[in-house]
């Protein structure tokens, strides 16, 4: 099974913060940064989750899906628009969400709602080239890594959360990295190394 560790720290100079942020930085095993990981905190200490269902998108555009990974509150809907000229049959066979979108073009007429956390990973029954990655998570504290394997989690009301790291190169089925947070208020920072090799950004 495959390890990781994360490092909290604490920065005393904006305990006063009045939009406080807790900032993540992914590394692989090399200690590189790790683009495209998915970061989130779901509160352990009874807080109210709020829901933020806003809907999403994962387009295909040349013969790819875009983005290649992304990340959702339970309960989302998501809509597959073709913007190809050649139609696509979008599937996925995950337990998190068994679906498929039989060939067509343009924009689907419904989304689809991805209600249980959990991977999905997308394919294309046409074209084998193409796959994607949806994280579903029971929090509206999430965020995806930029190209410096740097995340920022906002609107977080104080409590204990875990903090919890995911990357699409992890062993299928492994579950995501968790740390105890207990946030307080003030701006944090969390560093973790993933024990797997990050891929480029193509």
């Amino acid at each position: 099974m495959l390890k990781a560790a994360i490092v909290l720290t604490l920065s005393a100079a904006s305990m006063h913060a009045v939009a406080a942020t807790v900032t993540v930085q992914v590394l692989d095993v090399a200690g590189t940064p790790v683009p495209n990981a998915v970061v989130y905190a779901e509160p352990t200490g009874g807080q109210t989750v709020a829901k933020s269902l806003k809907q999403a998108e994962i387009e295909q555009k040349d013969i790819k899906f875009f983005p290649l990974v992304s990340v959702v509150q339970v309960g989302t809907p998501v809509l597959f628009p073709n913007h190809d000229k050649v139609r696509h049959h979008v599937y996925s066979f995950s337990s998190a969400k068994t679906f498929e979108l039989k060939l067509y073009s343009g924009v689907p007429t419904s989304p689809i709602v991805f209600d249980k956390v959990g991977t999905v990973v997308l394919g294309c029954n046409i074209h084998d080239q193409m796959v994607a990655y949806l994280q579903v998570v029971n929090t509206p504290y999430f965020a995806k890594t930029d190209m410096s394997g740097h995340a920022k989690l906002e609107g977080l009301t104080n409590g204990k959360y875990a903090l919890k790291a995911w990357y699409f190169k992890m062993a299928p089925n492994e579950a995501a990295m968790e740390q105890p947070l207990n946030y307080q208020g003030a701006d944090m920072a969390a560093s973790v190394k993933l024990a797997v090799k990050a891929v480029p950004v193509q």
